[in-house]
Parts: C-alpha cells; structure tokens; sequence
C-alpha cells in the first residue's frame, strides 16, 4: 500500500485569510489522521503565507503518524527541521518567492551542496527525499548525495494524463525503476487528483508515498474531508 501524505498548506491559507484560528490547523492535521491519512506535509516559506514556522513547533507534538516538511534548505530551514525532527524532509529547490514547486533539482550542478545538507539530516535520524524530475540520471546522481528517496515531481504526468495516459506515465515507470535500482525510494507528489491518481499507482512499480494537498482540499469542499482522504486512499490501492 502507499502511503497517503496530506499537504494541509491551504488549511493555513484559508485560516491566515482572516488572520484568526479557524479553521484550526492543529485540529484539521489531527482529524486527517484520523481519517486515515499515513502522514501529514508542510512546507514552511520565508514570508509564511501559509504553514508558519510555529506552526511546524506545535503540530510535532501533536501528530502520531510520519510528518514531513518540505522546504528548500536554507539555513532557516535546517535550523528549523534539525530541531522538530520531523521523520521525512523533503529538499524542493523553489526560490523564496515560488507560487509553487515547478521542478525539480538540477543535482548535477547541486551535489555537493545537496550532499552536505543530506548528511546533517542523517545525522540527526531525518529521512530525506530529493525534489527531482523523472529523469533518469538525475536519479541516479541523487543517489550519490546520500539521500534516502526521490519525490517525483508529476505536473507534467498530470497535464498529459487526459491526452494519452500511457505515454503521461511511461517516464515515470523508468524513473522509479532507476531509483529502486539504486536503492532509493520513491515519493511523488504535484497535481495528483481523484481521476489520475490510482492509473499511476498502478504503472508504477515502487511507490513508497504520495504527497497530496492542493487537490485534496478542493474536493474535501464538495465532498467532505473524511469522505476525500478515503477516496484517495483507495486509489492507492494494488488493485484500485
């Protein structure tokens, strides 16, 4: 089975629109665990639009399941996830004023900086995930660094999913064959929805994890949030 993360960024959007507590972030990441989420994801930005850094302080205590943060590793951000140890971080290369993730890291230009924040990372007991695109080399480089899995980035398997579904997700098959090949793991996530979610599931050989906010959330408003998280899930299923 894979594991379902929840992104609960737009959980703080939402509540930072009004600049109270409702609704209440704490609550929300509890209730999707209960729900049946296997983890909940954050990614903290330098102007905190969305997940602030108390925030990630106060939710550890809180969460009984994995808790990932995502971030690009400034100092900031490693002072920040040395001392919550969160069990997963993922490394995303987006610019401090990014709307969104839109690729992944050049590692070839990137190693030795990546490598350095991976080794203080396992140091401290923190899996760690690499941001990349589905580009086999780049896999394999990521493995050099040290790191323990790749997250896939999957914009543009979902932009061509509705064109040719096969073709959308033959470079990510090869993409996860080339990390389990080199002993990573594999975590995907960006644009994964109810209607192209359980078709790459099925395609791909080793899938660790799925990290699912934006989508999620959308559909938690027509459909409710327990009734979502139980639809996700069952797109990953073996046999969804």
């Amino acid at each position: 089975m894979t594991n379902l993360s929840v992104n609960i960024n737009k959980i703080a959007t939402l509540r930072n629109s009004r600049g109270e507590n409702l609704p209440n972030l704490e609550k929300v990441a509890m209730d999707c665990e209960a729900m049946g989420a296997d983890g909940i994801t954050v990614h903290p930005r330098p102007d905190e639009r969305h997940i602030k850094y108390a925030d990630v302080y106060t939710l550890r205590p809180l969460l009984k399941t994995e808790f990932n943060i995502e971030g690009y590793p400034s100092k900031e951000f490693i002072d920040l996830v040395l001392k919550v140890k969160p069990a997963q971080v993922t490394l995303v290369p987006d610019a401090p004023d990014a709307l969104t993730s839109s690729a992944g890291w050049n590692v070839a230009d990137n190693i030795e900086f990546l490598t350095g924040v991976v080794d203080r990372m396992r140091e401290a007991g923190i899996r760690t995930s690499i941001f990349v695109d589905p580009d086999v080399e780049t896999i394999r480089l990521a493995a050099k660094t040290g790191a323990d899995r790749v997250e896939l980035y999957t914009k543009p398997y979902a932009d061509a999913f509705p064109h040719n579904p096969e073709e959308a997700v033959a470079p990510y098959v090869k993409a996860s064959e080339a990390a389990h090949d080199v002993g990573l793991g594999v975590n995907a996530g960006h644009d994964l929805n109810l209607e192209n979610l359980a078709w790459f599931r099925q395609n791909l050989p080793y899938l660790n994890e799925v990290s699912i906010g934006h989508a999620l959330i959308c559909d938690a408003i027509y459909l409710g949030l327990a009734e979502t998280i139980a639809r996700y899930k069952a797109c990953l299923k073996k046999n969804a």
